[in-house]
């Protein structure tokens, strides 16, 4: 009789999904008679989960690239697709869904309203989304919690140091539960101590399931996510997995 031979099946491997999709990027900008090509036909893609951070000199294209992500700027020619999403199919309305509650902006100003307390800052998103009031405090308090700030409620942000400011910031990027955070240049001006905790909460945050791409010009930065992307003169020089 011949003998069987059993084999535990194989759990099946997910590929990656892409959230973010370039493919022959471009971006011009006209002043009278002049232009300038800021992206040049740039082709990347970033998965679901992915820790990305990219850098380049001044001039090399990095805001560009960020703001275009964002969906705060659109491409000359080339296709975005974010999510599966063509962005130049999309409208106002649909784009500023997106802004508001897809996407998480950390940026190196901080951009905290001076007359309003931490979860009045935080909850800002929430008012543009129609959240219904009741919900609004609850969510900014959780989200202040989850970044170690859950004791400096009502504190407004002159009273809060760089590093604190910017945990408030990162909540406020967070209210939404958006998928992706883009982070421009999010230490910028902070002191090392305030740059180790800003740095440590993107990288609890990226295991904790979410997409991160950073926009940086500090090596030492760009270190604490998975790939690296330098960008010279409006085009991809080189595209590494660090870690």
């Amino acid at each position: 009789m011949a003998e069987l031979t059993l084999e535990l099946a194989r759990p099946a491997v997910v590929p990656a999904r892409p959230v973010i999709e370039l493919t022959g990027a471009r971006k011009t900008y006209s002043t009278g008679a002049l232009e300038f090509e800021a992206l040049c036909g740039i082709d990347l893609r970033i998965d679901e989960g992915e820790y990305v951070a990219v850098m380049g000199p001044s001039g090399s294209g990095k805001s560009t690239l960020m703001n275009l992500i964002g969906c705060l700027d659109t491409l000359t020619a080339g296709d975005y697709r974010l999510a599966g999403d063509d962005v130049a199919e999309l409208d106002e309305v649909d784009l500023a869904e997106i802004r508001n509650r897809r996407i998480g902006f950390v940026f190196q100003q901080f951009n905290l309203l001076a007359s309003l307390s931490a979860w009045r800052n935080v909850e800002l998103p929430l008012i543009y989304g129609r959240v219904p009031v009741h919900e609004r405090k609850a969510r900014a308090v959780a989200a202040l919690e989850r970044v170690t700030m859950g004791d400096r409620l009502a504190n407004k942000p002159g009273e809060l140091s760089g590093g604190q400011q910017q945990r408030v910031a990162i909540a406020r990027a967070l209210v939404s539960e958006p998928a992706l955070i883009l982070a421009d240049e999010p230490t910028g001006n902070l002191d090392s101590v305030s740059t180790h905790e800003v740095l440590t909460l993107l990288d609890e945050l990226n295991g904790q399931g979410r997409t991160i791409v950073l926009i940086t010009h500090e090596l030492e930065v760009a270190q604490h996510a998975r790939r690296i992307v330098w960008l010279r003169d409006g085009r991809i020089h080189t595209d590494e997995v660090v870690r």
